[in-house]
This record gives C-alpha cells, structure tokens and sequence, in this order.
C-alpha cells in the first residue's frame, strides 16, 4: 500500500511544482514585456530627441555629428538591452526548472528506497533457501548415516 500513496505523492508534487514553474515562467514573461516596452519608450524618446537635434542643426558637420552620437548610442543601447533580456531569460530557466528539482529528489529517494526493500527481501528469501537447503542436506545426510548403519 505505501507503494501507491508513494505514487500519489509523487504525483501531487509533482502536479504542484509544474504549476509553481509555469507561474515562474509567467512572471518571467511579464518581465520580459515591461522591459521590452520600457526599452521601446527610451528608443522612441531618443529617436524624437535626435530629429529634433537634427532640425536645429545649421551645418552639415553638426548633422553628421549627431547622426554618428545617434547611431553610437542606440547601438550601445540595444546590445545593453540584450544583455539584460539574454539574463532575464537565463533567471526564467532557472526559475522554470527549479521546482522540478524536488521531484527529481524525491522520485530519486523513492527508487532508492524500493531498491534497498527489494534488495533486502530478496537477500533474506536467499537466505531462507540456502538454510531451507542445509536443512534439507542434513536430514538427508541423517538418513543416509541411519541407513548405513
């Protein structure tokens, strides 16, 4: 019997960590949203402030200038942004995967366990047979000294 609630234990846990890794994995998204929104704003903002730079520019030195500031710090602003989402998305993996962990733990010791009882059962019917044997040998021995004689 402690096989099934052991089975049914195992199978709680298991229906409980899948739902604590997919709200992980939901909050990892959300985060991934807000900051994929934040970083379209910032560049948004950056883009009206550069055209309006570019609109009060009197030469072209200036114009260049700052579409060369413009293009350098978008560039450092998205490998930035990667960056940070290539982290948020390594956090959700591990965020994702750690619940799982336990389970993992615990079906381990659960095999284990039955490993040893099974181990331990069939040592001591071995054990048995080999006494059962003996026994056998002996009376037979009894009989073949008492037939002798």
């Amino acid at each position: 019997m402690t096989t099934y609630e052991d089975a049914g234990k195992l199978t709680k846990e298991a229906m409980d960590n899948m739902l604590r890794s997919f709200a992980a994995m939901t909050k990892g998204f959300q985060q991934i949203s807000a900051e994929t929104a934040d970083f379209t704003k910032r560049a948004y903002e950056h883009q009206t402030a550069t055209v309006e730079r570019l609109f009060q520019a009197k030469t072209l030195d200036k114009t260049i200038e700052v579409q060369t500031e413009f293009a350098k710090t978008a560039y450092e602003a998205w490998v930035a942004q990667m960056t940070k989402m290539s982290d948020i998305y390594a956090g959700i993996a591990k965020e994702t995967y750690k619940p799982f962990e336990q389970t993992a733990k615990s079906a381990s010791a659960v095999a284990t366990q039955a490993a040893r009882d099974t181990t331990s059962q069939a040592d001591q019917a071995a054990g048995e047979t080999v006494d059962a044997a003996k026994h056998a040998v002996d009376a037979a021995e009894q009989q073949a000294h008492e037939t002798a004689h």
